[in-house]
C-alpha cells in the first residue's frame, strides 16, 4: 500500500486550517455578543430620545458646535439655510456685478446665515469654484451667468 497523501493547502495542513477556523469562530461569537449588548443599549437610548420628541437620527445631527484643540465644544452651531451659498450668491448676482466683500455682505443681508469668522474668504472660494455659475468680470468683480 502506498503512502496516504497529506492534505496541504498553500503549505498549511488541513488540520491547521480547521483549528484556525474553530479559533476564529469563537472570537466571532464573543464579538457578536458584545455587539448585541451595545445594540440593546442603543435601543434604550433611542427610546429615551423618542420620549423627548426627537428622532435618534436628527439628534445625532444636532450635536452641533465645533471642537477646540482639546476636544471640547465651543458652543457654535452650524446655521441652517434654505439654499446653499452658491445658489444664494447666484440669485443675488443675477443681473448685477459685485465685489467679493460687497457680495458677502449682501448675501448675509438677504438672509444667509453663517457663523464663519472668515465669511468673505468662503464667498471668494465659492465664486472661484463655481465657474459654471459665476463669471469674473474684472479683478475681484463677479456676476451671475
Amino acid at each position: 500500500m502506498g503512502r496516504r497523501p497529506s492534505m496541504m493547502v498553500g503549505g498549511i495542513s488541513l488540520g491547521a486550517i480547521e483549528a484556525d477556523f474553530r479559533r476564529r469562530m469563537k472570537v466571532v461569537s464573543k464579538v457578536a455578543k458584545k455587539r448585541e449588548a451595545i445594540v440593546r443599549k442603543l435601543e434604550v437610548i433611542d427610546a429615551q430620545l423618542r420620549s423627548l420628541g426627537m428622532s435618534p437620527v436628527a439628534a445625532a445631527r444636532t450635536g452641533g458646535g465645533r471642537r477646540t484643540a482639546s476636544g471640547a465644544k465651543d458652543g457654535r452651531v452650524r446655521p441652517a439655510n434654505e439654499a446653499n451659498l452658491a445658489d444664494s450668491l447666484h440669485s443675488l448676482l443675477r443681473g448685477k456685478t459685485m465685489g467679493v466683500t460687497e457680495a458677502a455682505a449682501a448675501v448675509q443681508k438677504a438672509g444667509y446665515q453663517t457663523s464663519a469668522e472668515n465669511f468673505r474668504t468662503i464667498v471668494n472660494q465659492c465664486l472661484i469654484k463655481h465657474r459654471n455659475m459665476f463669471k469674473k468680470v474684472s479683478r475681484g468683480q463677479y456676476t451671475s451667468i
